[in-house]
């Protein structure tokens, strides 16, 4: 059986990326209105939210494929997350809208 410490560090690391790359591009949303460069800011964000948890998966990875899966999988239980966390609550809405951003004057 492969070494669970290490496969539940992968895991809480594949989270922790997760939790940033999301974090820094919600971050990077709510910036954008501001932009002098809106464009210079959502590449430049891109590439270092990339190379950060590319780089964080090939540490964490280190040449076994099941703590690059674990990884992925905290990765996307951070999307999850975070995505819950962020979203808006019915209280927030504009008066009449029903939840569907499409619908909203």
């Amino acid at each position: 059986m492969s070494n669970v410490p290490a496969l539940v560090f992968a895991s809480l690391a594949g989270f922790a990326l997760g939790s940033f790359y999301f974090a820094a591009l919600w971050l990077t949303v709510r910036h954008l209105p501001d932009a002098r460069r809106p464009a210079l800011l959502t590449l430049g964000s891109l590439f270092i939210r990339v190379a950060v948890v590319l780089a964080g998966f090939y540490l964490v990875g280190a040449g076994h494929w099941e703590r690059l899966v674990l990884a992925l999988f905290g990765f996307v239980c951070a999307r999850a997350v975070i995505a819950r966390r962020l979203r808006p609550h019915a209280n927030a809405l504009p008066s009449g809208a029903d939840g569907d951003p499409r619908t909203w004057s």
